[in-house]
């Protein structure tokens, strides 16, 4: 379809969001790059690797009390009004004999349980025991955390600083991770620039917004500079970071007389889907070039956020062999009604504030898809589905944390 063709057809179907991101996702292939790590420099990496663990924790056993270490058949029979007598000695433990130890020391040879100090009292150079104890008791055996060569994580598996630590406990010093997936992010619009506008001019804040979230995502972005509403300029700017994982291009999504990033996509590849059912946003376009997957972003910065997280996000998961864990949610109470269209999910930014009665969640005053603080300024957003016409006053919602690292 030209250019004109699609700018007087306009979009008379919405492709639904599970059903675009599903063709999108359709589309994409994981990479198989790895690289070997660091622990330090693994954190939030996906492990390309079965990791076991090469030692026990505890490597020994280990006293699990201050007190004293003994054979536990020495103390058969103590109790308070009669207690057993063995010698206090250092080193390895013979028969009678009672050596102090601390919580996490080893325990010494011939030692096979801990008295707590609290039950004995040393008297010169004996001590006196008031309890029995069992073998083992107040002992951390070796391989009680951890066992040698007990699997502890499988490839895709997302590094955690606790897993860091864990991995570093049992004598593993380097991982197999997978690569970061590479973003091209292409910023479009002659209107745009960096700084100090001029009458008729925009600061660009689209790709700097996007770059940013895809690296809280897991990639790595490249913040292209603005590339002007030519079809030649903008093909150029695609074809040359065709060499990343994604492609991602702000502005000139639509159906205008300037927005030729989808006509573009379709001569050089395939536009998989051209207009979403969601609010604000819907004149999003996906499609695939050589391989490539290829997001054209709308220009109106809320509906740009939006879209990056609801078809972004999961591509660079995808690519990265990253889990796409759901974003985290808040229960509230609506403070006022949120509309919205039925068959089209809306993405209402509200405000969160804690009160007596629990949270209470207030839509942000500016609706439109170009009010940047509407987003910026907001706590969350409450999802509508496209089956619902909105919600009233006083309804329970739940507030998702889109902004969140994960």
């Amino acid at each position: 379809m030209s250019h004109d063709d699609l700018r007087r057809a306009g979009f008379k179907e919405r492709t639904r969001v599970a059903a675009a991101r599903e063709r999108l996702l359709g589309a994409v292939t994981p990479h198989d790059r790895t690289e070997r790590l660091p622990l330090g420099p693994a954190d939030g990496r996906a492990l390309a690797e079965t990791v076991a663990a090469p030692n026990p924790v505890p490597g020994y056993d280990r006293a699990a009390m201050d007190g004293y270490a003994v054979r536990a058949e020495d103390t058969f029979g103590a109790s308070d009004r009669s207690p057993k007598i063995l010698s206090e000695e250092e080193g390895d433990v013979a028969p009678g004999e009672a050596v102090r130890v601390h919580t996490g020391s080893e325990l010494p040879p011939g030692a096979d349980a801990v008295v707590m100090i609290e039950r004995t009292e040393v008297l010169g150079d004996e001590v006196e025991v008031y309890d029995a104890v069992a073998e083992g008791e107040n002992v951390g055996a070796a391989g009680e955390d951890v066992a040698e060569g007990q699997p502890l994580y499988e490839p895709g598996h997302r590094l955690r600083p606790s897993d860091l630590g864990l991995l570093k406990s049992v004598g593993v010093r380097e991982v197999d991770a997978y690569e970061r997936p590479t973003v091209g992010v292409i910023p479009t619009g002659e209107e745009l620039v960096q700084r100090d506008p001029a009458p008729g001019e925009v600061v660009e804040t689209n790709g700097l917004t996007v770059s940013k979230l895809v690296q809280r995502w897991g990639a790595v972005p490249t913040y292209r500079d603005v590339v002007p509403d030519d079809p030649d300029a903008i093909r150029a700017a695609i074809q040359r970071d065709l060499t990343r994982d994604v492609v991602v291009t702000t502005g000139g999504s639509s159906v205008g007389e300037r927005d030729y990033t989808p006509e573009v996509v379709d001569e050089l590849g395939e536009v998989l889907v051209h207009g979403v059912a969601l609010k604000p946003g819907h004149p999003v376009a996906l499609g695939v070039v050589e391989g490539t997957p290829v997001l054209m972003l709308p220009g109106y910065p809320v509906a740009c956020i939006i879209n990056a997280v609801q078809f972004l996000r999961p591509v660079v998961k995808r690519i990265g062999h990253l889990p796409e864990t759901p974003h985290p949610t808040v229960e509230a109470t609506l403070a006022r009604k949120i509309a919205s269209e039925p068959g089209t999910r809306t993405y209402a930014r509200v405000k969160l504030e804690e009160t007596d009665d629990g949270p209470v969640a207030t839509p942000t005053r500016a609706s439109g898809s170009g009010v940047l603080s509407s987003v910026a300024l907001a706590d969350g957003w409450v999802v509508v589905p496209e089956r619902s016409e909105g919600f009233e006053e006083g309804a329970t919602v739940e507030v998702e944390d889109w902004e969140w690292s994960g």
